[in-house]
């Protein structure tokens, strides 16, 4: 596993990577927040340690659980709102992949645009799907895809956590079974905005491992030189070898 998380050229950086292990399970978790005053920074974090905290010793290893993590730090998020007025408008997209190391197989979640990319045999699946106005247009057959991409209003959102009321993350309900060679890619849309997926693939077939990997997509990005680059992060998440993920891993935590 690998993670980065870029400024690009803002003055704040509001994205959050996360990656914990407990035992067999591995959560990897990403959040891009905005609401200004700092707020974005703060409901980012806010959300992916409270997923985290919420999947850290849980019983069961299925989709409610996931779905109810989630929505519990949509609720957290909530209340943290009204800690301060500075607060009070933050809100932040987030995009999870859940891992049974001793079973071989994940789950995933998202709301907002924050995306998760599997890469299988030099082919890509995007696995989550964006909360977007452009999104519901082109589900529509209103825009082609490529009319999508290049649509001013392709970040604008109706979903994410902190918003007024309830939202509906889009989990998965049925499992994904690890295969050695699997790649997983966590990416805010400062990331998946600038590296598509073919790149994605190209530079996964140059790099010796996941650090290497994100390395490549990163000098992409900076090669672009994108005059409003917005805060660009990504997690990447290597099946090497199913054995060696379905061995015990020791608890490990950011502090």
């Amino acid at each position: 596993m690998a993670t980065r998380s870029e400024l690009g050229l803002r003055k704040e950086n509001e994205d959050a990577v996360h990656v914990a292990r407990d035992g067999y399970l591995i959560v990897a978790a990403l959040a891009d927040g905005a609401g200004g005053h700092r707020g974005g920074a703060a409901a980012s974090r806010v959300a992916v340690r409270d997923l985290d905290a919420s999947l850290h010793g849980a019983p069961w290893f299925e989709p409610d659980v996931l779905n109810n993590a989630m929505l519990d730090a949509h609720r957290t998020v909530q209340r943290a709102q009204g800690l301060t007025d500075a607060l009070s408008r933050m809100h932040t997209t987030l995009v999870a992949l859940w891992v049974d190391g001793e079973n071989g197989r994940a789950l995933w979640s998202n709301v907002g645009d924050s995306r998760l990319y599997l890469l299988r045999q030099r082919q890509y699946r995007l696995l989550t799907v964006d909360d977007s106005i452009v999104q519901q247009m082109l589900d529509a057959g209103l825009l082609t895809k490529e009319q999508a991409d290049a649509h001013p209003q392709k970040n604008q959102l109706f979903a994410a956590l902190g918003i007024e009321g309830d939202i509906e993350p889009h989990t998965s309900q049925d499992y994904c079974q690890l295969r050695a060679g699997d790649s997983f890619l966590l990416c805010s849309d400062g990331w998946w905005g600038a590296v598509g997926p073919e790149e994605m693939i190209e530079a996964r077939d140059a790099a010796a491992d996941a650090d290497a990997w994100l390395a490549d997509m990163q000098q992409r990005v900076d090669a672009q030189k994108l005059p409003r680059q917005d805060n660009f992060s990504a997690i990447a998440v290597w099946v090497v070898d199913v054995d060696e993920v379905t061995r015990p891993m020791p608890v490990q935590r950011p502090a």
